[in-house]
């Protein structure tokens, strides 16, 4: 693999300059300074320090033997391109992504094991008794071969978050469509899923179902930094939000920010595992907001509108229902209906009290008393079953729905 030198170190420094007889010498040592580059690595960076791990410090010990490695082999050939070391590195950049972690941590001990390294060996030079141009020529190709193992990584770090990214998000939308498919939705699965999609389970969701707005894709960027799965290429679009109530939930900068100004529906909270509830009812609640039932700007909480989405459940039904119960004002003008069914509504919720139907309806009492007389022989004895009562309040309440959006 090719990995192209840094700005300011030379392509290749002079080889007459370094006796390549100093290699063997240098590769007889090769093992001590390991040691000590090791040692040195593991108490000056932090995130090296951590209690022995078979795999890790394996890991770190192949990586200085490899660096060490590579400056003794451009001192023997100066022709060596270092590929193979090279290609270590690209790989331990790249694990460094995989993992999680940053390549700082990677980059601090290349430079501490690089000085330290040089150090060692530029002393062994000296005890040969090696002139200064010649220990110079050696810091030169310490300096590069730093570089070069340092660019390796990098670039191996870059490839993998660019692919892990990708990833990432594949995984993300996998977790998203299970949480959100019809049927149970078994905890075990959500977890594995998860942790694979390096997303916390939380203990609460809100899933928010979005106005579709087309060419407009960047809105999902500030509540996925802050931990929303989101699939703005669905219909209608949705964001499910963990932890709804906290303080990058629901209500938050980052949740303004993302909707832009859409109408927006939010389902309930609910328990991770039961996602597809608060969407169902944030789709229906959607619905509901496009034909004027629900208010049609801004956002709408399904907690606040629930008996509303209890009565558009089953519309056909609700119409049943309505053509059932009502059926006796289908008698009277379509003026007359709707003064006898706002005033009946109003009755039946304020607890048969004339007065306060009034103080509702902004008339005289003894116009509701009119309109009640109307009414008992419209209804008859049916008014004073409470079965009946119930079944009144629900077809008024929906016929009241059905002509604010007309």
């Amino acid at each position: 693999m090719a990995v192209p030198a840094p700005h300011g170190v030379p392509d290749r420094p002079a080889a007459p300059q370094v006796p390549p007889e100093l290699a063997k010498v240098l590769r007889a040592n090769l093992a001590a300074v390991a040691d000590e580059v090791e040692e040195e690595v593991r108490r000056q960076v932090p995130e090296y320090a951590r209690p022995a791990d078979g795999t890790y410090l394996r890991n770190l010990r192949a990586g200085v033997v490899q660096a060490l490695t590579l400056f003794v082999d451009h001192i023997a050939d100066a022709r060596d391109d270092g590929g193979a070391i090279a290609a270590t590195y690209y790989q331990l950049g790249r694990g460094e992504a995989l993992e999680g972690r940053s390549l700082d941590a990677l980059q601090s001990a290349l430079r501490v094991g690089g000085m330290c390294a040089w150090r060692q060996m530029g002393r062994t030079a000296e005890e040969l008794g090696l002139d200064s141009t010649v220990v110079a020529a050696l810091g030169e190709l310490a300096f590069r071969t730093v570089h070069e193992v340092a660019q390796a990584a990098a670039s191996g770090y870059a490839e993998a978050r660019l692919r892990s990214s990708d990833e990432l998000e594949r995984r993300r939308k996998r977790l998203l469509d299970l949480l959100l498919e019809d049927g149970p939705v078994a905890l075990e699965a959500v977890q594995d899923l998860a942790h694979s999609a390096r997303w916390p389970v939380p203990r609460t969701v809100a899933v928010v179902a979005l106005a579709a707005a087309p060419d407009r894709r960047e809105e999902d960027r500030p509540l996925a930094a802050a931990g929303a799965l989101v699939d703005m290429g669905s219909r209608p679009p949705r964001m499910l939000v963990p932890d709804p109530e906290g303080a990058v939930g629901i209500g938050g900068r980052a949740f303004t920010l993302a909707l832009r100004g859409r109408p927006a529906a939010i389902g309930p909270a609910v328990a991770v595992t039961e996602a597809a509830q608060s969407l169902r009812l944030a789709t229906r609640a959607l619905g509901l907001m496009g034909r004027g039932v629900l208010p049609g700007q801004g956002v709408v909480r399904c907690s606040e509108h629930l008996s509303t989405l209890l009565l558009h459940g089953d519309e056909p039904l609700l119409e049943r229902l309505r053509a059932r119960v009502l059926a006796p004002l289908d008698t009277v003008s379509a003026g007359q209906r709707d003064r006898l069914a706002e005033t009946l509504l109003a009755w039946l919720l304020s607890g048969s009290n004339v007065p306060d139907v009034a103080v509702r309806l902004h008339i005289h009492p003894q116009t509701v008393r009119y309109r009640l007389r109307q009414l008992e022989k419209l209804f008859g004895d049916a008014l004073h079953d409470p079965d009946t009562r119930l079944d009144l309040i629900l077809a008024l309440r929906a016929e009241s729905l059905h002509a604010r959006q007309n």
